[in-house]
């Protein structure tokens, strides 16, 4: 019994000892740098037409959104049963019969102008990310120099 009582302690003050991590094996490797792969990504081609499909897929699902009790609400009145089955599309038909295919036509047509922007993000990408590492600077030294809130006041 008395020898139990003399190893509880002993088990209670390794167990800190114990709980340490290991020392890692092998150094970690550095993080890739964001900006080169952002602009990895930016350059990809393959990129453009994913951003294109979803802007596509994104327009069509926009479409079929509920807007008729929006638009009674806007003119202050109780929207009627046909108004809560309307839709975006709906509402586009109303003023152009060819508002489907000059839709789709302008979904199409955005693909140039999505390469374009990329390319443009791409290029000024290097400056964006200097001015955060610069802010992110100032920052600090503006920490740095703020007042310990508890150093005693005189």
């Amino acid at each position: 019994m008395r020898t139990k009582l003399i190893l509880v302690p002993l088990l209670l003050c390794s167990g800190p000892a114990f709980a340490q991590a290991a020392a890692p094996v092998a150094p970690p490797r550095p993080a890739p740098d964001a900006g080169e792969q952002m602009q990895r990504v930016l350059n990809d081609p393959v990129m453009a037409d994913r951003l294109a499909n979803m802007v596509q897929a994104l327009s069509k699902s926009f479409l079929n959104l509920p807007a008729g009790e929006i638009q009674a609400a806007a003119e202050g009145r109780k929207p009627t049963r046909a108004e809560r089955r309307m839709t975006v599309r709906d509402m586009g038909r109303q003023g152009d019969p060819n508002f489907e295919r000059d839709f789709e036509r302008q979904i199409a047509n955005s693909k140039p102008m999505i390469e374009q922007s990329m390319r443009a993000l791409s290029q000024a990408l290097p400056a964006m990310m200097k001015g955060m590492e610069d802010a992110g600077k100032a920052l600090e030294r503006a920490a740095a120099n703020m007042p310990d809130p508890t150093y005693p006041k005189r």
